[in-house]
């Protein structure tokens, strides 16, 4: 059972290479998802949820409720590849690595002038069309850790091109954890 992380700034292509991974019998946890998950319990904006989660809770409570989730998910016996989208900080990674053997973080880089544009097309509620409010996000995200995250990984990927290549790319790395 492998368990192993993806990271990168928002809009670089961590969903892609999920999607791919999932196609092939990953099953991806997403941080996000579990905090989008949350803030529709609480009737909150997941921004809101997620200040409101860690006040509440500590700084970790993500990857903890992360943690949660994928131990239930080997309790009931799933025997796929995991993989946790979306992790942001060494604190977070450190918290994998405890608690799975061989944990492994993959980042994906893209330049922000690209993922801005990404965004710009993808629009989820955490996007915006604005390059000021992109680049306080960017911001927001390396003031929580994810530069050294990013730094720090054990592989990186470089997703400035077409999606056709980058999916080739993605589908060599995979083919590392026999996916």
């Amino acid at each position: 059972m492998q368990v192993f992380g993806i990271t990168g700034m928002p809009g670089s292509g961590k969903s892609v290479v999920s999607d791919i991974a999932c196609e092939k019998g990953a099953i991806i946890v997403s941080m996000g998802d579990i905090v989008r998950e949350e803030a529709k319990k609480r009737g909150e904006g997941s921004k809101e949820t997620a200040k409101n989660l860690r006040a509440e809770y500590g700084q970790y409570i993500v990857s903890e409720l992360t943690i949660k989730k994928i131990k239930k998910l080997l309790d009931d016996g799933i025997e796929n590849i995991i993989i946790v989208e979306g992790i942001r900080s060494h604190h977070e990674v450190e918290m994998f690595k405890e608690n799975f053997e061989e944990f492994f973080i993959l980042s994906i880089f893209a330049n922000s002038n690209l993922r801005f544009e990404r965004l710009k097309k993808r629009m989820r509620e955490d996007d915006s069309t604005d390059y000021a409010v992109f680049k306080a996000r960017d911001e927001s995200e390396l003031t929580f850790g994810i530069g050294n995250v990013i730094a720090l990984s054990d592989k990186m990927i470089i997703n400035e091109s077409d999606l056709e290549s980058f999916g080739e790319k993605i589908n060599e790395f995979l083919k590392e954890f026999d996916l």
